[in-house]
């Protein structure tokens, strides 16, 4: 056994790393170490070959055969090419074995080989540790507290590093150093230092995975986790949902005596975690949801326009804790359920109630229920006096009270068919082009554009304005000035024009703004080029007579080019270039100075501070970006159309502009559409 031999195995227990991996890095090391050592050229094939065995090496340079050699290093003669390759002929380029090559290697051929085998080394257990914790993203995992800072926490997880960020920590919680926690691995990005762990404790999956190891049920099927909604480091809810018969999920989570869920607890920093079965019946979840408040009713009210909506009818004593610290717990409820949650208490609705007996929404009431309603009003008015009030007394307020909010959910269900029928037969009536027009062809402000994103299309826009106005006021509130006169005017605009023509025009300019500018450079001149181009080959031939008379006369002048400069000044110009893309290789090849301190310290690429996003953050960063790239480009639209109204013929006429052939965009060239 060689010292190469030795050296590979100890490199291979050593670093872990695959048998292909070391040895793919032994081979590069040689063809480098050849290239430096002989100085050969980069366009010259170099192979290297290691037998494992015995640890022999084999070096083969791509060499010409030829006659007589007179270059070795790049020739070699045809009996010895038909050693290698017996069908070789005069001026064939074959692969030739080179002997003797690492034994001559100089001491700049053997550095070069350590490094090329240092750096392949570390690439391939950059890419191990990549491949080995890109598996186990979404996952647990248990890592040691290394680093404290206001930043975050660096946690040691073996041969890798995890950045726990302030964001996804647990409010309150205080880590110190050589502590074992368990995080929850959110992404791992590759960098030049290695994988890049993002872990998490605050994130609403770290509880999915901790209910699937503590409770056996979930992990193996049987229970199914349907939502969660949390709040790290507070409260926590939970809607578990059983697949096979028999089961009882709440229980399956919760444990004997509460010992399933008081571990996660324990984990989570004693965060309080609610268990709730799933229910089908809105009613009935959003009633458990609540949950630890006694709830006396809920009612549903699914508007198209105002998005859903329950209302949940609490007990007096029941309603702070129904809404929860800050409203902690009405917020859980809604991101659990997925509808906004209004609760009220019963002596609020009965009392609303009373107070409006004379309203017509009410004139049923005061009809059926009159003694219920006088029991009632004797009934506050104890409560006015601060007297007792019996339990019989607050079922009699909480059966008036679920009338109430009955009559007003059946009123509102009447009002909303009522709609939605009006709003069918409205928008019969508009024409179909209206649904398919962008909000961009309206002549309006930019800040009224952003109000109306919503609707989407012009046809909503003009439905709702003729349906219920109301709506749309609404969305305008925030925009200065007289948005709804601005806003009417552009939809007469567009109800005068012809519909098919603007949506073609506007389908034309969406395929536009779908091309690249480097396609449109590439691809078919325009008529304007065109025309420059039919210019310029009437003018050439006039230019060649004028410089071939010139030259007649004057035989003793500098010669000049095809473009009537001196031959000399554009070998000079030659060299220019020349030296300019020059240039440019080494600024292309030299590394950027790194930035110095105030003391002249080098500050590396590791030491500046990488700013985090936590998950909403991200998605409403990503939200902006969407909202301002969309508002760009709704503005150069906006900037190559304008409708018109032409006094002469009374009619609506769209002006569009058109690029030039030099890409950019005419202010005096514009096309008349009439309409």
């Amino acid at each position: 056994m060689n010292e190469l031999t030795s050296a590979f195995k100890e490199i291979k227990e050593f670093r872990d790393l695959p048998e292909d991996i070391i040895m793919e890095a032994l081979e590069s090391a040689l063809v480098s170490a050849y290239r430096k050592d002989t100085g050969a050229s980069a366009a010259q094939s170099i192979e290297a070959e290691i037998d494992p065995a015995n640890g022999r090496t084999k070096v083969f340079v791509e060499k010409e055969v030829v006659d007589e050699v007179e270059i070795d290093a790049t020739e070699v003669t045809l009996e010895r090419a038909r050693f290698y390759n017996p069908e070789a002929q005069l001026n064939d380029i074959v692969m030739v074995q080179v002997d003797n090559t690492t034994r001559n290697f100089g001491r700049i051929a053997a550095q070069t080989a350590k490094q090329v085998i240092l750096q392949k080394i570390r690439e391939a257990e950059r890419d191990a540790l990549y491949d080995d914790f890109i598996g186990r993203e979404g996952d647990l995992i248990t890592g040691t507290v290394q680093s404290v800072n206001s930043r975050k926490v660096t946690l040691s997880l073996g041969r890798a590093e995890a950045d726990l960020f302030r964001q996804q920590q647990i409010p309150g919680e205080r880590y110190r150093t050589h502590e074992k926690i368990r995080v929850y691995v959110m992404e791992v990005n590759k960098s030049n230092r290695g994988p890049q762990i993002l872990v998490s404790r605050g994130h609403r999956n770290m509880l999915r995975r901790l209910l699937e190891y503590e409770v056996p049920e979930i992990y193996n099927g049987q229970v199914e986790i349907k939502n969660i909604a949390r709040e790290a480091g507070h409260r926590s809810k939970v809607a578990v949902s059983a697949l096979q018969d028999g089961i009882d999920p709440v229980g399956a989570c919760v444990g004997m005596r509460g010992i399933r869920i008081q571990n996660i607890v324990k984990e989570l920093h004693n965060e309080k975690i609610d268990v709730i079965e799933w229910n089908n019946d809105p009613e009935a979840f959003i009633s458990k949801a609540l949950s630890p408040a006694r709830v006396t009713g809920v009612y549903l009210d699914d508007d198209p326009i105002d998005s859903k909506t329950a209302v949940v009818l609490v007990p007096d004593d029941q309603l702070s804790l129904a809404i929860g610290r800050e409203g902690q717990n009405a917020r859980l409820t809604a991101k659990l359920t997925g509808w906004r949650i209004d609760i009220k208490s019963v002596n609020e609705t009965v009392q609303s109630a009373l107070d409006n007996l004379d309203a017509p929404s009410f004139a049923s009431l005061t009809e059926r229920y009159a003694d219920l309603i006088a029991e009632a009003m004797r009934i506050m008015e104890k409560r006015r006096r601060e007297l007792a009030v019996m339990p019989e007394e607050y079922k009699s307020l909480a059966r008036l009270a679920d009338i109430i909010e009955q009559l007003l959910q059946t009123q509102r269900s009447e009002k909303r068919q009522v709609y939605l029928q009006r709003r069918e037969e409205t928008r019969a009536t508009l024409p179909p082009q209206m649904f398919e027009l962008p909000l961009d062809v309206l002549a309006i402000s930019q800040a009224l554009l952003d109000a109306l994103e919503p609707f989407e299309n012009i046809g909503e826009v003009m439905l709702h304005c003729l349906v219920d106005d109301a709506v749309v006021e609404r969305r305008l509130a925030d925009v200065e000035g007289e948005p709804m006169p601005e806003l009417q005017a552009a939809l007469d605009t567009i109800m005068a024009s012809d519909l098919d023509q603007l949506l073609a025009e506007a389908i034309s300019i969406e395929e536009d703004d779908s091309v690249e500018e480097p396609e449109a450079e590439a691809g078919s001149i325009t008529e304007e080029a065109e025309t420059e181009a039919a210019e310029a080959d009437v003018e050439a031939p006039q230019a060649v007579v004028a410089e071939e008379e010139q030259s007649e006369s004057d035989e003793s002048e500098v010669l000049l080019d095809a473009f009537g400069q001196p031959i000399a000044q554009e070998e000079e110009e030659l060299v220019t270039e020349d030296l300019a893309e020059q240039q440019l290789e080494t600024l292309l090849v030299e590394p950027v100075p790194v930035e110095t301190g105030k003391r002249g310290r080098e500050v590396t690429q590791e030491e500046v501070p990488a700013t985090y996003f936590s998950e909403e953050e991200s998605e409403k960063e990503f939200e902006l970006d969407r909202r301002k790239g969309k508002n760009q480009r709704r503005t150069d639209r906006q900037k190559r159309r304008q409708l018109v109204l032409d006094e002469e013929s009374g009619e609506v006429i769209a002006k569009r502009r058109r690029k030039s052939s030099r890409g950019s965009w005419d202010e005096e060239e514009w096309e008349d559409y009439d309409y």
